[in-house]
């Protein structure tokens, strides 16, 4: 978008940028730009918030008329109100105490821990999924029965040779299901309507279920492969680099 900024502007049409990534604004240096600081993928601050999301866009939009430049660069004042922790929240669901497989454990080992875990988190789900009339889960394009089973073997360290997905190797599916696993649980953890900060639900996830441990070792396994595809989704793709224990 910054460089698209830069040709518009040579044809004589001012423009204002909102970037997440203060050091690209510095780098790319866009005519007038507005650094936020609010997660990737939210660049107006978060959802369902449109008082929020109007202060951000005039802020942006403000910048064109300051004559200081040729590069101006402003930050945000205010975090996004989802970022910010909400006293005394706990997670809508309560989970059995699961042991977490230690590292001998075998596929089946996992697989058990995880169906134990989220037995009574499915339920949670379903029921906050049609309160929101919505849900994030799905873009995995697998059954939710073959997710254990799944994972159990990455984190075994016997990857299926087979993808469930036609068109995509079996660790890039697996991915995939990986994103469906973290928003079952994150969207189960919290009730409509309450507000706990993404660092609070996060938190809960990462540091406290057999869900998020399972993805660490699914990670470690990826990295530990001689396949460079699992290296490199092993990388990026699994745990959030802040969550990487």
């Amino acid at each position: 978008m910054g460089a698209l900024a830069h040709l518009i502007e040579q044809r004589g049409i001012a423009t204002t940028t909102i970037g997440l990534i203060r050091l690209h604004l510095e780098k790319i240096r866009v005519p007038r730009a507005l650094a936020v600081p609010f997660e990737l993928g939210r660049p107006l601050g978060e959802p369902e918030n449109p008082a929020f999301q109007r202060r951000v866009l005039l802020a942006a939009l403000g910048l064109l008329e300051r004559t200081d430049g040729p590069v101006v660069l402003d930050d945000f004042p205010e975090e996004a109100p989802g970022r910010l922790p909400l006293e005394g929240w706990k997670p809508a669901v309560v989970l059995p105490a699961v042991p977490v497989p230690g590292p001998d454990a075998s596929a089946a080992d996992w697989a058990n821990a995880l169906c134990t875990e989220w037995t009574p988190l499915l339920w949670t789900h379903m029921r906050h999924a049609g309160e929101r009339g919505r849900s994030t889960v799905g873009g995995g394009q697998q059954d939710r029965e073959r997710w254990p089973e799944l994972f159990a073997a990455f984190a075994a360290g016997t990857p299926p040779v087979e993808s469930a997905v036609p068109g995509l190797r079996a660790v890039q599916a697996m991915r995939y299901v990986a994103d469906d696993l973290k928003a079952l649980y994150t969207e189960a953890a919290i009730a409509p309507g309450s507000g706990p900060s993404s660092r609070q639900v996060l938190d809960w996830f990462w540091n406290d279920t057999v869900a998020g441990a399972l993805l660490q070792v699914v990670r470690a396994r990826c990295l530990a492969s001689d396949d460079k595809v699992l290296n490199i989704v092993g990388t990026m793709q699994i745990v959030p680099g802040a969550r990487v224990r």
